[in-house]
């Protein structure tokens, strides 16, 4: 499961430690030591995935990650010395699909890599049958990776992908957050329940008429989320 993965770190001698980690899993490594150099690496050459420090000289981690969301559905492993969870959020919600506080095992992050990595290719082995998932004006197509609501395109993130793709599958069924977190992040992923609130809430922004008063993301009080129709 060998990827080209870039490695956006300005302390070269932690690059290089992840560099050789890397290496020796297969992969085909590239070191960029400023956020401006990634951007510009992921624009020219398309990586696998991009593992990003946040704190990084010029354009920092955060900025790095929004930017590229916009254009880029390249894999995204934030590195951060930041431990808050208002921090954790934030990345998730720019649309980093896995996140790493400072300091931490490079095993452990080659783990993350390989079960990032996995995930994302057993979602692209999809039968040629697969059909188009069909809530009301939403539909869901898992074999191209499309959300469209009342024909109009919506970009999604990984998670926000795998969430509404998993709902869609079951509409009218409640769904709690643990239940989400599973499709959304893996059950190995060290992240909370408050992870589901920001898919959800992005999701709501870019599908529902008003936000503020959902009518196909709707929220059970005391369990969970459902997605339906909004015919009612």
């Amino acid at each position: 499961m060998c990827a080209h993965v870039l490695v956006a770190e300005d302390d070269e001698k932690q690059a290089d430690v992840l560099r050789r980690y890397l290496l020796a899993e297969g992969h085909t490594v590239v070191l960029a030591s400023d956020g401006r150099a990634a951007i510009d690496y992921v624009r020219a050459h398309r990586p696998d995935l991009l593992v990003l420090d946040v704190m990084m000289p010029g354009v920092d981690g955060m900025d790095v990650c929004r930017i590229l969301r916009r254009e880029s559905d390249v894999l995204v492993l934030m590195l951060t010395a930041r431990t808050s969870e208002d921090d954790l959020l934030l990345g998730l919600d720019l649309g980093a699909d896995d996140y790493m506080t400072k300091p931490y095992s490079p095993r452990e992050l080659t783990t993350r890599v390989r079960t990032l990595l996995r995930r994302v290719r057993q979602e692209t082995v999809v039968a040629d049958d697969e059909q188009v998932l069909c809530v009301g004006p939403l539909l869901v197509d898992p074999a191209r990776h499309e959300v469209t609501m009342a024909g109009r395109a919506i970009d999604c993130t990984p998670g926000e992908f795998r969430v509404i793709t998993a709902m869609a599958k079951r509409p009218g069924r409640v769904f709690t957050r643990p239940q989400l977190l599973g499709h959304a992040r893996g059950d190995d992923s060290y992240v909370t329940e408050r992870t589901i609130d920001v898919h959800i809430s992005n999701l709501r922004k870019k599908i529902e008429p008003d936000p503020q008063r959902p009518a196909h993301l709707v929220t059970v009080f005391g369990v969970g989320y459902k997605l339906v129709s909004g015919d009612a």
